[in-house]
């Protein structure tokens, strides 16, 4: 093992990890004043840099669709995908939403239904909310969760999978930085872009991993009155990551890639039902009201950074929201990206941002349609109080307010806890994979065993931050991965601008086919058979 190891982004990363984990502990005020004055001070100094960063990723996803480029394979010419298209969507989509999905489902468009972007949607002087802004709630809930944070896991997941199974350089960061720096971009820059990579990998999954945990005991004392302290927290995150052990010792193929088909499944089969029993007419007509609004307003949302002097309520709350959305989605890009080029061997550009910008664009918005419509409309009618409870009861407030017995309502409990904690074994299964390929160098088939080692070590940042530090200690280091998403803001431009520098060394259409050394990946850089990793089957399955 140790010959793959690349020590300086294992020990500094390492070293980086620990230091926060005693100050979140120890110091907990001092540190989550610190994060939190940062990231208010990013959020109204230099919050357009997210703005602009974002539309920039999203207008080159669709550009790289529609151009010439779409038709290039992640590898070599006659490569053919290495998972079948539904196992491909299913993990990639599991692992870039998942628990967030399900823990903000209700309750983020509650929360703008109250707190209205536009000043004059504000609740009457009783605090009642006005039926109008519903469908702006709804629609900026999916400009949030809809073509923006894909579109930033796009910047990065391409261009990795372009440079790495086209032209055999390592699945690691600094490898989209060669065409810009050369062989310095395996030096200390590729370094220091892999470690703050392990840094938002780490402490964003356990935040996240913290909100699921949260939720499974919310959901467990709702329904089972089981008691919502840290020793029940430390058993959910202790059962929850033996499983994730088990998950990450079988393999891609046998661990994760069944658990993300049975879980889109799972989450389908609860979404389904939600609809059926809910309010049908309203999930339809609020659904298809706020996808309009969205559509319509997505150029102007999109370059929206209100001044606070002149719409101090509009700054407030685009800072609070959009801005803090795009730094945790950017926090997140090395975590997502780096899976989705690992898990896209053989797919066209074309194919790949089809699969990961509109495919989970189109889901997000039935999930929200149908969830944080339902929530919307039993808070209007008086048949549900989401505001007193927690966002992490939302879901299972919602799931009592449905007219549905009893017997039923338990079945429809315990399928939302299972499908969070299988949303948790995959992001600690994927979280894993990908930390243990930054501190190796990028090898695309990490030893497993290692791989479980770092899920051992997620479960423990996890518990560490969430039962010993409490809540002050997880909104602090929540805050903290956020800044790390300005300089990963910038290293994702850089990427882009190496992206369309390789891709103009491409051979232009009708130019007669040319064996170039350098466009072939080396034996050792390709997936291997075994492991669950190989394409062995010659194309999809």
């Amino acid at each position: 093992m140790k010959e793959k190891t690349n020590p300086t982004v294992f020990g500094v990363s390492g070293l980086v990890i620990i230091a926060f984990i005693v100050m979140g502990v120890a110091f907990t005020g001092p540190l989550l004043a610190a994060t939190e004055t940062t990231r208010n001070w990013i959020g109204e100094r230099i919050g357009w840099i997210y703005v602009l960063a974002t539309v920039f990723f999203v207008g080159t996803a669709v550009f790289l669709m529609l151009s010439r480029y779409g038709n290039i394979r992640l590898g070599p010419d006659d490569s053919r995908p290495e998972f079948s298209t539904l196992a491909w969507f299913a993990m990639l989509f599991t692992t870039g939403m998942g628990i967030g999905l399900v823990f903000w489902g209700v309750a983020e468009p509650i929360e703008h239904l109250h707190w209205p972007r536009d000043a004059a949607l504000n609740p009457d002087s009783e605090g009642v909310p006005q039926p109008e802004a519903a469908s702006e709630s709804l629609a900026l809930t999916f400009f949030h969760w809809g073509f923006h944070p894909w579109a930033v896991y796009i910047a990065l997941g391409l261009s990795l999978g372009y440079f790495a199974y086209r032209k055999g350089l390592p699945l690691r960061p600094a490898s989209a930085l060669y065409p810009l720096l050369g062989d310095r971009a395996f030096g200390w820059p590729g370094n220091i872009v892999d470690i703050l990579a392990v840094f938002g990998t780490m402490f964003g999954l356990a935040t996240s991993l913290g909100l699921g945990t949260l939720q499974i005991n919310g959901g467990l004392t709702e329904m089972f009155g089981v008691p919502n302290n840290p020793l029940v927290q430390t058993v959910i995150i202790a059962v929850i990551s033996a499983v994730a052990l088990f998950s990450v010792l079988s393999g891609i193929d046998k661990g994760l890639r069944r658990l993300s088909v049975i879980n889109l499944w799972l989450a389908f089969i609860l979404l389904a039902f939600v609809f059926l029993v809910g309010p049908k007419l309203w999930i339809i007509a609020s659904t298809t009201t706020a996808t309009g609004e969205y559509l319509s307003n997505l150029v102007s949302w999109s370059l929206s950074f209100p001044s606070p002097r002149v719409e101090p309520q509009a700054a407030a709350w685009t800072q609070a929201w959009t801005v803090f959305y795009w730094g945790w989605w950017i926090s997140w890009a090395p975590f997502v990206g780096i899976f989705l080029a690992r898990i896209s061997y053989g797919r066209t550009i074309r194919e790949f941002v089809i699969g990961a910008l509109f495919a989970p664009t189109a889901v997000c918005v039935l999930w929200f349609g149908v969830f944080g419509g339902s929530g919307l409309f039993y808070d209007l009618s008086g048949r549900a109080n989401f505001v007193e409870g927690d966002e992490a009861d939302a879901a299972f407030t919602l799931l009592d307010a449905l007219p549905i017995s009893g017997v039923v309502a338990v079945i429809a409990a315990v399928w939302l806890l299972a499908v969070v904690a299988i949303f948790f074994i995959t992001s600690a299964d994927s979280g894993s994979l990908v930390v243990d390929m930054l501190t190796n160098g990028g090898t695309r088939n990490p030893n497993r065993f290692q791989r479980g080692f770092w899920a051992v070590c997620l479960g423990a940042v996890t518990w560490i931050l969430l039962v010993a530090g409490g809540d002050d200690a997880l909104s602090a280091l929540q805050a903290a991965s956020v800044i790390t998403g300005l300089p990963f803001a910038v290293i994702l431009l850089f990427m882009a601008v190496g992206l369309f520098k390789g891709l103009a060394s491409e051979r232009a259409p009708g130019e007669p086919k040319r064996a170039r050394a350098e466009d072939r990946p080396r034996a050792e850089d390709r997936p291997r058979s075994g492991d669950g990793h190989g394409h062995s089957h010659g194309g999809m399955h």
